[in-house]
């Protein structure tokens, strides 16, 4: 049926969604399916593409494989949403259907310009006529392709922009996931990149018309920083130039740069007119998130100015595992953040539609004697101290979050199907923020500086603090997202 590396058509699609109905109605049922977090009917979700507001509508396209959960083949699927609280699944938009993107719809992005959005996204060709290509150096095509729409749901013939060899000949077969920034007149275009001695970097390219693209510039770190960087973005940010990237294969560290591969928000001042730029140290890179499942976010400025990021909750090639592939699913989209700008880094908060989501409000106050609890599974709590030395704080049943000289530790115990713990250091701790869904948490501390996102498979509800630590928690109950299919 669903064959990883042939092309699939827009009716072979329709065709086999028909003949999946009953395996949407067992996905359905599954308990462990999230309320508050977009995820695919079934299959397999990753990257966030496209993401754009146009004409007052949210676009969100994500990487898709609609009837596998291992992300065999890739499709854009797409959501639209005028207030991040009632979606409407629009179903795949772009399908892997002709010579220079059979093998993938990669990722890539949007840019508005007038009354069009304009669409950039790496088609992937893998070779098989030779035994010894290593898709690394040899035997893999990275194409950049542009489509444009006048509404977002339909789409202009797809134009191929560059192939492997209009890139630096130093590049590797790996150069993908498009995105634009716009400088007056001049449009700027980024892609991550591995060269030939596996270094990660970025690599931009330049345009008048968004049509004609030719090479730029290179963006290096100071010292190699993983093999390969993945899903650059690059912003203003508060006034401050800023470069999201996710490096590959970094070593850990420490705390630091322990999963498999990492997201990292790095300060930049690039001079376009002179082709220059700084970069800070390796040292100085943010890691963007703190828990297991956060990989490929895309940022985009809404019409109200906000710059919100949205990411993929999952990550490739990790140890660690999700159940949900046992009924038919796998991954979701993180909640929306509005980004800003303090003291040099990225602080995320939730969205502030996302509190439109609440139903109801306990107001807690706990003291040194004195401690609280709840069994909610579903809600949204909001921590505000007044003093914490130390502090447990249980999320889940068996699930907790601990402050300890310094160290806020994320242990998910016996229910993280692999995963353990995940630290941050803080100077204090002052407040949380957190999501519960039902097999999900995304921890936002001391107002966004430091983020844990994280799948997590404990069933049973409890919210309780204990430790030497005062200060009022506000709980809300929490109403699931309202999704509805394109008539």
């Amino acid at each position: 049926m669903f064959k990883k590396y042939n092309k699939v058509l827009k009716e072979d699609y329709e065709k086999w969604y028909a003949e999946h109905e009953s395996d949407r109605e067992e996905t359905a049922k599954d308990p462990m399916r999230l309320k508050f977090h977009l995820m695919p009917k079934t299959g397999w979700l990753n990257d966030p593409n496209g993401l754009c507001q146009f004409h007052g509508t949210y676009h969100i396209y994500y990487q898709y494989t609609p009837f596998e959960p291992t992300g065999e083949l890739k499709l854009w699927g797409h959501y639209t949403t005028k207030d991040f609280i009632s979606y409407i699944d629009e179903g795949p938009v772009l399908f892997p259907d002709s010579e220079f993107d059979a093998h993938g719809v990669y990722s890539g992005s949007a840019f508005v310009k007038g009354d069009t959005i304009h669409y950039f996204y790496t088609g992937n060709i893998k070779c098989f006529d030779r035994d010894d290509y290593d898709y690394i150096n040899s035997g893999r095509g990275s194409n950049t392709i542009h489509v444009a729409s006048k509404d977002g749901y339909h789409f202009s013939e797809k134009d191929l922009l560059m192939t492997t060899d209009d890139y630096p000949e130093d590049m590797s077969c790996h150069v993908r996931d498009p995105k634009i920034i716009r400088r007056g007149d001049d449009y700027y275009m980024v892609q991550g990149a591995r060269d030939i001695d596996s270094h990660g970097l970025i690599l931009m390219f330049h345009s008048k018309d968004l049509s004609h693209w030719e090479y730029f510039d290179r963006i290096v770190p100071k010292e190699p920083f993983g093999y390969m960087w993945e899903c650059p973005d690059l912003f203003e940010l508060d006034g401050q130039m800023m470069l999201i990237t996710c490096p590959q294969g970094v070593e850990p560290k420490g705390i630091d740069y322990q999963n498999v591969h990492q997201c990292t928000a790095v300060k930049m001042d690039y001079d376009f007119e002179n082709k220059s730029y700084e970069i800070c140290d390796n040292s100085e890179f943010q890691q963007l998130d703190r828990g297991f499942d956060f990989y490929a976010p895309q940022t985009f400025e809404d019409e109200k100015g906000r710059r919100i990021l949205i990411g993929w909750m999952g990550i490739p090639d990790a140890d660690y595992t999700n159940p949900t592939v046992e009924h038919g699913w796998q991954h979701a989209l993180t909640i929306p953040r509005e980004l800003h700008i303090k003291d040099g880094r990225i602080i995320q908060r939730p969205i502030k539609e996302m509190e439109q989501m609440r139903k109801g409000e306990l107001i807690c106050t706990f003291s040194e004697q004195g401690r609280m609890e709840s069994n909610l599974k579903l809600y949204e709590a909001e921590v505000r101290f007044r003093h914490c030395a130390d502090m447990v704080l249980t999320l889940k049943e068996g699930v907790t979050l601990s402050y300890d000289s310094g160290l806020l530790t994320l242990d998910l115990g016996d229910f993280g199907e692999g995963r353990t713990t995940r630290c941050a250091a803080l100077d204090e701790l002052k407040d949380l923020r957190i999501f519960a869904d039902t097999t999900s948490l995304e921890i936002f501390v001391n107002g966004g500086e430091e983020v844990f996102t994280t799948r997590v498979y404990s069933s049973q509800g409890k919210l309780s603090i204990d430790g030497d630590c005062s200060g009022t928690m506000k709980i809300y109950c929490l109403r699931p997202l309202e999704i509805g299919e394109r008539e």
